[in-house]
């Protein structure tokens, strides 16, 4: 097995477990056995157990993908772009459901170094999408906000979203359900930020052909 391999088997049996025990429940030889490894070759590729844990982030997150994201819809507009950002966020938080509850259960008890690392990959997830409004309100389609706090706004409830369905109605919330969230929320949003041009633009997309949402159904 090549040392990418390996690597890519160490990461995925420490989503496995994490998902299932926790950072605070799985072990590192738990994982080691998982990926079919000896315990010192996990940590030749992760010298800890919070440098893997923050490999996993690193890896499974919703990060990653909204890098990709935001350069693949420059062409795009704004309503398309939200709508993208939502049902893909939302798609990858239906897969991390497990391991978002256990982290949310046990995440007073975490080290501070993990819970450092947290706040960067949050922080960084919502400066991306607080550049991406400050970009349009420089080219007069936003109209005046605080672009950090609608980032948070933004991402916040998409999560909120989840875990109500999940925590407190015991859906799934995925399928269906998301994406009709998806769709009214992204209106409802724009109603508050968007300006008169981003306005005018919406409508001539609509008369042209429809939005990504009409598309995609």
């Amino acid at each position: 097995m090549s040392a990418e391999n390996t690597r890519d088997k160490i990461l995925e049996s420490s989503l496995k477990l994490f998902s299932q025990k926790g950072f605070l429940g799985a072990t590192t030889r738990e994982i080691a056995r998982e990926a079919g490894v000896a315990e010192v070759t996990l940590f030749r590729h992760c010298p800890s157990k919070e440098v893997l844990f923050e490999e996993v982030i690193r890896r499974y997150s919703f990060l990653p993908a909204l890098k990709e994201l935001l350069p693949e819809l420059e062409q795009a507009n704004y309503e398309e772009t939200l709508l993208e950002i939502a049902r893909r966020f939302l798609e990858k938080l239906g897969e991390r459901k497990d391991l978002i509850r256990i982290m949310l259960a046990e995440r007073h008890h975490y080290p501070s170094k993990v819970k450092r690392m947290f706040r960067g990959f949050l922080g960084e997830m919502i400066r991306m999408l607080a550049d991406y409004f400050r970009q349009l309100q420089a080219r007069g389609i936003l109209r005046d906000f605080d672009p950090d706090v609608g980032a948070k706004a933004f991402l916040g409830s998409l999560f909120a979203y989840v875990n109500f369905l999940g925590f407190f109605l015991g859906m799934s919330g995925r399928g269906a359900h998301d994406d009709r969230f998806a769709v009214e929320f992204v209106k409802i949003f724009i109603g508050g930020t968007a300006g008169n041009r981003s306005s005018k633009v919406r409508r001539r997309n609509k008369t042209a052909g429809g939005t990504l949402g009409r598309r995609a159904g």
